[in-house]
């Protein structure tokens, strides 16, 4: 990979993935460089069915197809990132199975703008997101990657779903999307439509609830994975989840309603997040007790984490 190929993978990472970025700088450079491309490449798919680009959807797949093949080292690549991607993908053995399942995501997408069930959901974040913390995970070569490979894809579901809860909104008003499953929305009285009129009522209040809660059972098994990882790889993925989930805190906060407000996380408080998460990783160096304590998921008996313990820094409110 040359430094233009990293130079414009970073780009992408700093522009579109702000909350992944803030751990991302923390991995070790050898590791840090690869995830900078990993970014770039998922973006680059993304942008083909999410992006601003006016392509109809037949352009979209034949394109989407010109970049699976260009990833699998089946055809030259066009962009810098793309074939630093590929370069990637053969030097670190990511499986083609990793890479074809995302880009089948990507492909759904284009078609599909509604989940009946919590298994039609789990299907499409197999290929979005578990994929993806499959890759991260080859990158980072762990001594047990058998162990590690299940909870590394957990994981990167509850980011997912996490990011389906904070950009309702958004998806519904922009793309026409919704990925809270319908039998989620139906189960407490929530039609469609009163997720398009953005009416946040108590019935929609209670099914991101009911969302909420399902992916913080993720968080907890995602995390228990971590110490699979390589020692100086697991503080960055560590403070990842704990940084995702930190949009739990802010969500409950505005009583479940993610349709007049999208919770977003300030500099501030991401700041004061890495520093409370650092503060307990070196007193303690092990995954699952920092995250009981400082992340915003409850534990699971029901408690609620002790978010506010740590380092003598001002709360961001």
């Amino acid at each position: 990979m040359d430094e233009s190929q990293l130079t414009e993978g970073k780009a992408i990472h700093k522009r579109t993935g702000q909350t992944f970025y803030y751990a991302t700088r923390l991995l070790p450079e050898r590791i840090r460089e690869q995830t900078y491309v990993l970014y770039g490449f998922f973006r680059i798919a993304d942008e083909v069915v999410d992006g601003d680009n006016g392509r109809q959807p037949e352009e979209q797949r034949r394109r989407l197809e010109e970049i699976r093949e260009a990833a699998l080292g089946q055809a030259e690549a066009t962009e810098p990132v793309v074939d630093a991607f590929a370069e990637l993908r053969e030097r670190t053995d990511i499986p083609d199975r990793e890479v074809e399942e995302f880009i089948d995501a990507m492909q759904a997408d284009i078609d599909t703008d509604r989940y009946e069930t919590r298994e039609d959901l789990a299907g499409y974040t197999r290929g979005s997101a578990a994929a993806v913390g499959h890759m991260m995970t080859a990158i980072m070569e762990p001594d047990d990657p058998d162990a590690a490979h299940p909870h590394a894809g957990t994981l990167g579901e509850a980011f997912q779903l996490t990011n389906f809860i904070r950009d309702v909104r958004e998806d519904i008003c922009d793309l026409d999307r919704v990925y809270l499953p319908l039998e989620t929305l139906e189960t407490h009285g929530v039609g469609v439509e009163t997720v398009r009129s953005c009416d946040p009522t108590p019935e929609f209040r209670a099914a991101v609830r009911a969302e909420l809660l399902r992916t913080e059972s993720k968080y907890r098994e995602g995390v228990a994975g971590i110490e699979y990882l390589p020692e100086d790889c697991q503080f960055a993925v560590l403070l990842a989840a704990v940084l995702y989930a930190e949009h739990h805190r802010l969500v409950r906060g505005q009583n479940f309603d993610v349709l007049t407000q999208r919770p977003s996380l300030s500099r501030r408080r991401k700041l004061w997040t890495v520093a409370k998460t650092w503060w307990h990783w070196r007193r303690l160096r092990d995954p699952v007790s920092v995250f009981r304590r400082v992340s915003a998921v409850p534990t699971g008996d029901g408690e609620t984490p002790g978010a506010d313990e740590g380092p003598h820094v001002p709360h961001p409110e």
